[in-house]
């Protein structure tokens, strides 16, 4: 990758994922950002019937990725609990702490980076 500085971000991937507002996994980027039209999921559930071609939901600017740490969803980490500890939260009021993860994709500090992949490894369930 051409750039050096690592960047650390939170993505929300659905409205359906903003609302149960939980943190499941890590993953880490491994290339630069491409450009491909081929459409990822299948229709959208409020949607089931194929949109026109201009108005198919691509997500044409994609990365590769690989998984890091990703929870059962039984393990997943409630962003209510991690909320008062990230420096990300704390541009927003604390009544509207959700506003934080609104949009999909979010910069963050090294702090907050380093709290959410310390809460969720302690979810990792101990194999005994």
């Amino acid at each position: 990758m051409a750039s050096t500085t690592a960047k650390r971000w939170i993505l929300t991937g659905s409205l359906e994922n903003f609302r149960i507002n939980v943190f499941g996994a890590i993953a880490r980027v491994k290339s630069e950002m491409f450009e491909d039209r081929e459409p990822i999921w299948p229709g959208n559930k409020r949607r089931p019937q194929k949109p026109p071609p201009d108005q198919n939901e691509t997500y044409p600017w994609r990365v590769e990725a690989e998984p890091i740490l990703v929870l059962a969803e039984e393990d997943f980490v409630p962003a209510e609990e991690l909320a008062p500890e990230l420096e990300h939260v704390r541009k927003w009021p604390a009544d509207h702490w959700q506003l934080a993860f609104q949009g999909q994709l979010r910069t963050i500090g090294d702090a907050d980076a380093k709290l959410l992949r310390e809460r969720l490894s302690a979810a990792v369930p101990s194999r005994a």
